[in-house]
């Protein structure tokens, strides 16, 4: 079963669906674009037929380089708490009610909102020459949400450096410090994140689905009630001028290329 849309795909085999972004060139977010993405997660929710869900890309080395900047640089202070509605609050709790596990498939760069799309799943496969970083700072806004949660995964000190420099790091690294479930080779996160899909559809459905609930809850501790803070915090900052110069000269920036 497939169903072809603007910014997405999505298709249901063998208990998987597979939800894969197809917005060229870099999978970057607009409202539409995260109203279209959550309603495949919501169907995904509702059919009892899907054991496991599969968020990739059909964009070649490109996962989701997160806000599209252009789009959000043009709209206003509704614009922005809409879009980090839908970020945030709409995909942590789409997640947290899933009922199945989730699986990032990082073919490729993944900045930004997209690395919150990929943390947001229960896993992440990444191929190995992914891209991976948190680059919100250096453009004139804050990466929010991963306040909320990066430092329980990885550490005060390693989620700080990550944060506030907004560098790049490898899969290598995303791997070592547990941003990472596997590493594959380049062009096959996809194919292994299928294989893995079909271990777990394999398991018993009910059972599944409790034990992901209790796992969820364990981790929770406040997290989604950070999440909240999160937008409001996002909200504040890009409402400054600094960072609304910020995001005007990286759109000058990209538009001269």
């Amino acid at each position: 079963m497939t169903n072809p849309s603007a910014f997405h795909s999505y298709r249901v085999e063998h208990g998987i669906a597979e939800i894969l972004m197809n917005h060229p060139p870099v999978n970057a977010m607009t409202v539409p674009w995260l109203d279209e993405l959550l309603a495949c997660f919501e169907r995904a929710a509702a059919d009892d037929a899907v054991r496991v869900v599969i968020l990739g890309s059909t964009v070649p080395g490109r996962f989701c380089a997160g806000l599209d900047l252009k789009a959000f640089s043009e709209g206003d202070g509704e614009t922005t708490r809409a879009l980090l509605e839908r970020l945030y609050t709409g995909f942590t709790d789409l997640q947290f009610r899933l009922g199945k596990p989730s699986i990032a498939a990082v073919n490729g760069t993944a900045r930004g909102g997209g690395m919150t799309l990929a943390i947001s799943c229960d896993m992440a496969v990444v191929e190995r020459g992914a891209s991976l970083g948190y680059p919100e700072i250096d453009v004139g806004v804050i990466p929010a949400i991963h306040f909320t949660h990066l430092h329980r995964i990885i550490g005060k000190h390693r989620a700080f450096d990550l944060l506030f420099t907004g560098r790049s790091f490898s899969a290598q690294e995303a791997f070592d410090i547990g941003l990472a479930a596997r590493i594959v080779d380049d062009g096959t996160a996809l194919q292994e994140a299928r294989a893995l899909a079909a271990v777990l559809a394999a398991k018993p459905p009910r059972i599944l689905k409790m034990a992901r609930e209790y796992f969820l809850s364990e981790l929770d501790d406040g997290y989604r009630k950070g999440v909240k803070a999160a937008v409001e915090n996002f909200c504040n900052v890009a409402a400054t001028a600094e960072s609304k110069a910020g995001i005007q000269a990286f759109v000058e920036r990209q538009r001269k290329r």
